[in-house]
């Protein structure tokens, strides 16, 4: 099969956690052992979050005091995209991946009158108490909003339309190659004649989603910290949801800063290709694979 594999950027990095590259290279080879075994069946594309890591930058950026102007989100995206993929290419080959693998940095084209812009929702980088959030918006002219308990960053996180590098994708996983791109979504591009980034960051699940449609996978694969989707999430009263159709997603609401655009990425990828999506934890990959772990929805 044709399998498109996202990992959230939360399963890169446990939440509060020390943002050390040493921690993350551990939970990226976790990630690569878990990928190994559908890289040696499937053509796999795997595409990644960045949240906590874009986050970590744009934080180094505000406070570089030999910067006129912070670097611009697009571009920090990109930044991510090389780190996580290098990380991500290295580890599937040293846990014993044969074919050959490629990370690259992408471009996913928005639209610059996206209402989105005017309403950020997208979660980047640690978690605040109220204060310490206050104090950040005051201080970076940042939007800052409740995550859980905890207080976060938000940034505006307009529709994907497409990747810029969709057929080089393409023409790679046709030819053997496991693909590691969209990283973060991939970097914002206004493509109005000339390509030129745009202070953003895309929803991986989404970018996921569509990638995987224009590239006619046989699954979508959204991998992070929870075992399925669950009911009553958070409370004693969860429980696990094993299958989901088209009509059951219609009767159901989720949060929109987490759950929600993975809910929403399978369903658009469910109803373009009528091929099976589905969402669970990282470490049971090939198991959501077999339909035996996770939530599938299709």
């Amino acid at each position: 099969m044709r399998i498109v594999a996202a990992l959230g950027g939360n399963a890169l990095l446990v939440r509060g956690e020390p943002a050390d590259a040493s921690v993350q290279l551990h939970h990226v080879e976790a990630a690569a052992r878990a990928l190994a075994p559908l890289a040696a069946e499937h053509e796999l594309v795997v595409c990644h979050g960045n949240g906590p890591q874009i986050g970590l930058l744009a934080l180094e950026s505000e406070a570089d005091p030999s910067l006129t102007r912070p670097y611009p989100l697009d571009t920090l995206g990109a930044e991510t995209q090389g780190m996580i993929g290098y990380w991500l290419a290295q580890s599937l080959r040293n846990a014993g991946v044969r074919k050959p693998v490629l990370a690259i940095v992408t471009q996913t084209v928005v639209d610059q009158a996206d209402p989105a812009f005017a309403a950020p929702t997208k979660f980047i980088g640690p978690v605040y108490d109220r204060a310490q959030a206050g104090h950040l918006a005051e201080q970076n002219g940042w939007t800052m909003a409740a995550d859980g308990a905890h207080w976060r960053r938000v940034v505006p996180s307009p529709e994907p339309l497409r990747l810029v590098e969709q057929e080089s994708v393409e023409q790679l996983v046709s030819g053997g190659t496991i693909v590691v791109c969209a990283g973060g979504g991939g970097a914002p591009v206004v493509d109005d004649g000339r390509l030129h980034g745009v202070e953003a960051v895309v929803d991986k699940d989404l970018t996921s989603a569509e990638l995987a449609i224009a590239l006619k996978a046989d699954r979508l694969l959204l991998l992070t910290d929870v075992p399925a989707v669950m009911t009553d999430f958070g409370t004693p009263d969860a429980e696990p949801l094993h299958h989901l159709d088209l009509a059951e997603l219609e009767d159901l609401t989720f949060p929109a800063g987490s759950m929600g655009p993975k809910i929403e990425a399978c369903r658009r990828f469910v109803e373009a290709t009528g091929s099976r999506a589905a969402i669970g934890a990282l470490a049971d990959a090939e198991a959501i694979v077999r339909g035996v772990a996770g939530t599938t929805v299709g």
